[in-house]
């Protein structure tokens, strides 16, 4: 309950060198004194909670909450509050319970702000054409919806119309400062909302934006940050210097040691250090450390992109409008560089300068490499690449999300529908280079590449292997703990759970989903049977909850055709043949990563090392610092995984052998 000041109330704050010229519109809870408000200037409409507890700052100090030293116009102020130190004025917020305001110049809302709810980011193309709103809880996938579904002009307008409504619902003339956050030392907020136990410290200047926090996960803006139209997502972490304008931060994303961001999107789990991001697609676990380093005008996932890695979209004289796409788990190498518009497949290593346009989307998991002028391209390299495995590995265990709520699915899988319909049409590509230009060619050229005729075989070896060890993964998996007493048995537990999941699969920038869900989800949008972001999100989270039914149904249309028997044919001998080929791709594959994880170790590697030594202080000094080759964790990993694998595919063989 909250009640006016008191007549002695009144002149105990002004004797504490508080002034307010209209003291009967101060408000104040039951069991207030004033005892802990010093020195302040109030105007407007005032209400204030009570001051019983003490706070802690850096290096052990407390102090008593209250407010010292401030000018207030009309604010609500909450329980056990501090505020001390404002050098100009806070105007127009609700500070809830428990926060503390210290040494800040201005905070204030001026006018109905949305707080950078609605805010168009135009990424992607520079001149504009893909723009998105931002809102607090827009996940990647439905960004990925915005930006590249142009071709359904009907849902766009929709999804626009839903988070406009979003927008006018946050949209106020209060800001608020939620429970537990901290601001000190902290110069300009102007129309900015921050959320519960975020952390605020040594900010140069934000302007119309959210700072989404909670107790799970704590949103931490650091010094000399300067932010104009933007949303942070909660556990995210913006600071040293980083300047950031129109942009959407995902949760878990860490942008700092002043890197610059416009008009970009950042999804979950992102790294931006030092570099720069325009018009920019960060799809989750988009990572540059590097000052040199260039993203633009371009869509990102699951890439590491290294020093000096840039593009350029300004190949004709009509500015900035090309764009391109690279897609999950791709990396650029030092100084490479592409020249928009190019469509780089997924997994793909990127190495040198590249002007001529290539689309390699139908040949994942490849290296693209600079040869003189040309672009090489080498089919399914990156399969035997322990840098490839090691990064899928790596992805999980730095999942930085700690809020319950996840906005973004995320699908780690290596190899999933999305890269094995891949592999399918890889295969269809490589037969039809060779049928048309012959086993005898010197190269082949493919989309603006060049493919060396031992490329090209290897390619050819290396994608069956990858295919047959998901088809065999997948079958195993469907097979595994269960008892079967016939065939019939095992028909039954052969059959799909659902009919969706056949056809192409697409990457919703992290959530892998079958093309036809996708296209019902819009469908529905369109017809209005969906109507609300939450029902979105809800639709996009189903889909990766029932990735693995999915998975499934098209793991089992595609042993049809690769093995040549439908799986409600099959008979333990069918099972037994496939996981004998299984076995096969699965130590084949991991004997190449052995002998790629090998080359880490090898003489060349050791070069600077020993310093000043012999050569056996060389290999002492290498053997300190990197270790045994066979005690190396990942090289253990790989043994472990094909005694593991090996032991799998037996159990299932001696489990139904006796079935005839």
């Amino acid at each position: 309950m909250f009640r006016k000041l008191t007549e002695p109330e009144i002149k105990t704050l002004t004797e504490q060198a508080c002034v307010c010229s209209e003291w009967n519109r101060i408000d104040v809870a039951d069991g207030f004194s004033p005892q802990y408000i010093r020195n302040c200037n109030f105007s407007g409409d005032i209400r204030i909670g009570i001051f019983e507890k003490d706070v802690s700052f850096f290096g052990g100090i407390k102090k008593h909450t209250g407010i010292f030293n401030a000018t207030i116009h009309n604010c609500r102020i909450g329980n056990n509050v501090y505020i001390g130190q404002v050098r100009n004025y806070i105007a127009n917020y609700i500070i809830e319970d428990n926060v503390v305001i210290e040494n800040v110049d201005t905070m204030a809302v001026d006018g109905i702000s949305s707080f950078g709810n609605g805010v168009l980011v135009s990424v992607l193309n520079e001149t504009g054409g893909r723009e998105l709103p931002i809102y607090d809880h827009l996940s990647a996938h439905l960004a990925y919806i915005l930006a590249l579904y142009r071709h359904k002009p009907s849902v766009i307008d929709k999804i626009t119309a839903m988070i406009t409504d979003y927008v006018k619902s946050v949209s106020s003339d209060m800001g608020t400062i939620s429970e537990y956050a901290k601001l000190t030392n902290c110069r300009t907020l102007r129309n900015v909302r921050v959320g519960a136990f975020a952390r605020l410290d040594g900010l140069y200047r934000l302007t119309n934006g959210t700072i989404n926090s909670n107790a799970e996960a704590p949103t931490h803006f650091g010094p000399g940050v300067i932010a104009k139209n933007f949303i942070a997502s909660t556990g995210s972490n913006v600071t040293d210097g980083t300047l950031i304008l129109n942009t959407f931060v995902g949760q878990g994303c860490v942008l700092g040691k002043q890197y610059s961001a416009e008009n970009s999107l950042f999804f979950a789990n992102c790294r931006g250090m030092h570099g720069e991001a325009c018009a920019v697609f960060a799809g989750p676990y988009t990572v540059t450390h590097h000052k040199s380093t260039l993203l633009i005008s371009g869509y990102f996932s699951f890439i590491n992109a290294g020093s000096g890695s840039n593009q350029s979209n300004h190949m004709y004289k009509l500015g900035p409008i090309h764009q391109g796409i690279v897609e999950r788990g791709s990396k650029t190498a030092s100084d490479s560089y592409i020249l928009w518009p190019a469509r780089i497949g997924p997994f793909t290593l990127v190495m040198g300068r590249h002007y001529k346009h290539s689309d390699t989307s139908d040949l994942p998991f490849s290296y693209l490499i600079e040869s003189g002028d040309d672009s090489v391209l080498v089919p399914g390299a990156n399969l035997r690449s322990v840098g490839t495995i090691r990064d899928a590995q790596k992805w999980p265990r730095r999942d930085k999300r700690t809020d319950p709520r996840k906005l973004d699915c995320l699908n780690f899988n290596l190899l999933s529908p999305f890269t094995i319909h891949r592999m399918l049409k890889a295969l269809d590509v490589l037969k039809m280079l060779q049928k048309i230009s012959g086993e005898t060619s010197e190269f082949y050229s493919y989309q603006s590449a060049k493919i060396k005729p031992s490329s090209l075989k290897n390619g050819l070896k290396l994608y069956e292997i990858g295919i047959v060890k998901f088809l065999g993964n997948s079958l195993i998996k469907r097979l595994e703990i269960t008892r079967f007493e016939n065939n019939e048995a095992i028909r039954e537990r052969l059959r799909p759970d659902t009919p969706a999941g056949t056809g192409e699969w697409l990457d919703l920038a992290g959530l892998i989903a079958p093309k036809s869900e996708v296209e019902r989800l819009l469908s529905d949008i369109e017809n209005n049977s969906i109507g609300t972001l939450d029902e979105i999100n809800e639709a996009f989270h189903c889909m990766h909850r029932n990735y693995y039914s999915y998975e499934w149904t098209w793991a089992a249309e595609k042993i049809q055709e690769y093995f040549g028997k439908a799986t409600d044919e099959f008979t333990a001998g069918d099972v037994i043949d496939i996981v004998e080929k299984w076995k096969e791709s699965v130590v084949t594959l991991d004997r190449m990563l052995y002998n790629d994880a090998r080359k880490e170790f090898a003489l060349n590697s050791r070069t600077s090392f020993g310093v000043d030594g012999n050569e056996d202080d060389r290999d002492i000094d290498f053997e300190q610092v990197r270790g045994e080759f066979e005690k190396n964790v990942f090289v253990q990993e790989v043994l472990n995984h094909i005694q593991r694998k090996n032991e799998l595919g037996d159990e299932l063989i001696e489990r139904i052998r006796a079935i005839r």
